[in-house]
């Protein structure tokens, strides 16, 4: 499924071998997750060439798939982990406690539990907290290993206002306290190691000034706490991931070199490791979702193509306004080889889901080959945040998803069945 395209900076959805997916639907249903591993490496690739000398952690939640994170720790890459479920998968996944690092958020009381006893087997484990109260909570438990702090620098970007995470309340402790924050841990015999911070999700071009910014706020920080806390200082600096690709088809993919060198010069001089946290960059054109047609209606402003995969299966659209490219590869096989005035008409669509809520949309009004029923549409950029964000609202079991590497295809997840949706609640009533 590779091919010359996988060496630029971002794959489109057009460069996606259009008969090769709809064999996969062929062979294992609609809708479905396709990821190509390999595409995966090459970004990961990529990155560290440009982040030369920063340690390197995969966010997990923009795609925990086993076989992502096999991946992505062999090409070198810890693990950042938001729940102890991540930390679970990241250590099946064969990382050490070293190349993990827990980033709690109001961490639930069972998440703690699992993490601190991980931490007994694995003590090179690392702890972020975002509170003191969470600090107190570790303290409890009787961990005092290596501690990180997550704080407040003021300054958020990203896609989308839900995922502009560096000014939220909800994120860290304000920097302004850090310090004091920090050196009450040290007192108390934690270890601490590092501080942390993350302006947010999908950071494009135009918003670079503000991850400088950022960034150079994360560096002052950090040679104020050295100078505070005795003991041989910070061991990292950890400025999150954040970095954008391109979803939409006329929009360029980030200057990794560039991002890089401004984000060493805005840091500063620090006697610490720069880490970096990307998850979106590493997986997102590394997937697309297939779906097929199976309804096609006159509206009275629009022609709704109606599918199988819906807001259950990829929210994001829905949750976020997002953009997601659309390809009808049924009307690009037939077209293979014929003149653009012998394939099919091009007309506006909106491409609606099986969920009864008005959100559940792909596009609106998007100029489209005329949808049939029975075509097969693939839905690009959709390795991040994807499956991962998959629900069972209306009852309906989430999809398969498949892998590629090496010219072979995997199942990685089979398809829910109806029987899977509702287990647990049949289960309870035998207990």
């Amino acid at each position: 499924m590779t091919d010359a395209a996988d060496s630029l900076p971002v794959r489109r959805l057009s460069d996606w071998d259009a008969a090769e997916l709809q064999t996969l639907i062929d062979d294992y249903g609609s809708p479905l997750y396709v990821l190509d591993l390999e595409r995966v490496r090459q970004n990961y690739r990529r990155l560290a060439a440009a982040f030369s000398n920063a340690e390197i952690l995969y966010a997990v939640k923009a795609n925990a798939l086993g076989a992502v994170l096999e991946t992505l720790h062999g090409e070198g890459a810890g693990l950042e982990c938001a729940s102890a479920g991540e930390v679970q998968r990241a250590l099946e996944a064969g990382a050490s406690g070293s190349e993990v690092h827990y980033t709690a958020v109001n961490p639930p009381a069972q998440d703690l539990d699992w993490v601190v006893g991980a931490w007994a087997d694995h003590p090179e484990l690392t702890v972020t907290a975002g509170s003191e109260d969470t600090i107190d909570r570790l303290e409890a438990r009787g961990y005092d290993g290596r501690l990180c702090l997550r704080v407040n620098p003021g300054i958020g970007a990203g896609h989308h206002e839900k995922v502009q995470t560096g000014a939220a309340a909800k994120f860290g402790v304000p920097a302004e306290r850090a310090v004091d924050v920090l050196r009450d841990a040290a007192d108390r015999g934690f270890d601490v190691v590092g501080i942390h911070a993350h302006v947010g999700s999908g950071v494009s071009s135009d918003q670079l000034d503000a991850h400088r910014e950022f960034v150079a706020r994360m560096g002052e920080l950090a040679r104020e706490v050295s100078e505070a806390i005795d003991g041989d200082g910070l061991e990292f600096v950890d400025v999150g991931g954040g970095f954008g690709v391109p979803y939409r088809e006329d929009e360029e993919p980030l200057d990794l070199e560039s991002v890089a060198e401004a984000t060493r010069e805005a840091l500063g001089e620090v006697d610490a490791w720069l880490t970096i946290e990307p998850g979106r960059y590493f997986v997102a054109d590394a997937g697309v979702l297939l779906t097929e047609v199976n309804t096609v209606k006159e509206a009275r402003d629009t022609v709704v193509a109606g599918v199988d995969a819906g807001m259950t299966t990829l929210i994001r659209p829905a949750m976020y306004d997002a953009y997601h490219p659309i390809r009808n590869l049924t009307a690009d096989a037939e077209g293979a080889g014929s003149s653009a005035a012998e394939g099919r008409e091009t007309v506006p669509q909106t491409v609606a889901g099986p969920i009864c809520e008005s959100g559940d949309v792909f596009c609106a009004d998007r100029e489209l080959p005329a949808s049939e029923r029975g075509d097969i549409l693939a839905i690009g950029n959709a390795g991040a945040y994807g499956y991962e964000m998959a629900n069972q609202y209306n009852s309906r079991p989430r999809p398969a998803s498949v892998v590629l590497e090496g010219g072979e295809v995997r199942l990685s997840r089979r398809r829910e069945t109806v029987d899977d949706v509702t287990r647990a609640e049949r289960e309870a009533r035998t207990e």
